[in-house]
């Protein structure tokens, strides 16, 4: 089992950046896949990012050369680094943990969530 626990989330201008951190629990957390989720008032959880046991990332559409996701498996973390944000990345974000390699850019696939960071970006 793992516990997440986001961090880094705040208020920042259009254009600026922001690091998010989760953090993990228990000593599995190698041999999970991890992504961070978004979500917006009215609005379904969107993906933002994947990163894969073997490294391996990929992005949603909205946020592909903007973010990076990484992880570091000694720390027991995993972040995701927002650039040139806009205020249409205004949203709570998730991290999330799995092991699903199907339909990998939604929730289902993924057992554990953190409770989420708030971001606002003001225009």
């Amino acid at each position: 089992q793992v516990q997440l626990v986001e961090s880094g989330g705040g208020l920042m201008q259009a254009g600026g950046s922001l690091r998010l951190s989760c953090a993990a629990s228990g000593r599995t957390f190698g041999s999970y896949h991890i992504a961070w989720f978004r979500q917006a008032p009215g609005q379904d959880r969107e993906f933002v990012a994947r990163i894969n046991l073997s490294g391996y990332t990929y992005y949603g559409d909205s946020v592909k050369g903007r973010f990076t996701i990484s992880r570091d498996n000694i720390q027991r973390t995993a972040s995701l680094q927002m650039n040139s944000l806009k205020p249409e990345d205004t949203a709570i974000y998730y991290c999330a943990a799995g092991r699903s390699i199907i339909a990998t850019m939604t929730a289902q696939a993924y057992d554990y969530w953190g409770q989420g960071t708030q971001v606002t970006v003001s225009s």
